[in-house]
């Protein structure tokens, strides 16, 4: 191989590996969360999980919610997992929940599995094209958005974002109490007293 060639395999390969990372998708990447006025309500939905039980978005009314479309095939998907399920423990006492909307066409037959495997502490439903659609057309896995506790999407991300994004966004909402009052606005009016 020569080296023109091979400097041309060298930056293909980088350009795969960099599109492996970014996700499923050619999209850019919206970071930030939404104003308030500017939120949209989070389409409803009634799905059963992995234990029969139907989940719905109104169960986490009051919650903020992190709703990730993903699947097993999804290499970024695999990535986040991990992350979800650290959030799910260390929020879950502050008004915090996830739910992983599965979009593997095999439905529950590589998805139980999988939630074993990964050791997934979340809820997990299987999805459906009506349902993506409603969501927007979710055509890239992972898609990901995040609910604020009045039941609006606060922000949405297609593909891989870093953890710390959604760190930063999920802490965001979680201080920001029903009505849109921060911590540090109630604590401001205390002292202003």
């Amino acid at each position: 191989m020569n080296n023109v060639t091979r400097r041309h395999w060298l930056w293909a390969s980088a350009g795969a590996w960099a599109s492996w990372l970014v996700g499923c998708t050619s999209r850019p990447v919206k970071a930030a969360v939404k104003p308030e006025k500017d939120r949209k309500k989070a389409p409803e939905f009634a799905l059963k999980d992995a234990q029969g039980r139907v989940a719905k978005l109104s169960d986490y009314k009051g919650k903020v919610l992190l709703v990730n479309f993903w699947a097993t095939w999804c290499g970024p998907c695999k990535i986040e997992i991990p992350w979800f399920a650290d959030f799910e423990q260390r929020f879950k006492d502050k008004g915090f929940a996830v739910i992983g909307i599965s979009m593997d066409d095999d439905g529950w037959e590589s998805v139980k599995p999988y939630i074993e495997e990964k050791k997934m502490n979340y809820r997990v439903v299987i999805g459906t094209e009506e349902l993506a659609d409603i969501y927007g057309g979710v055509s890239s896995l992972p898609t990901t958005f995040l609910v604020d506790r009045q039941g609006k999407i606060a922000s949405a991300h297609v593909g891989l974002v870093s953890k710390g994004v959604y760190q930063n966004e999920i802490e965001h909402l979680l201080a920001n109490k029903p009505g849109g009052t921060s911590d540090d606005d109630v604590k401001s009016a205390a002292g202003a007293k």
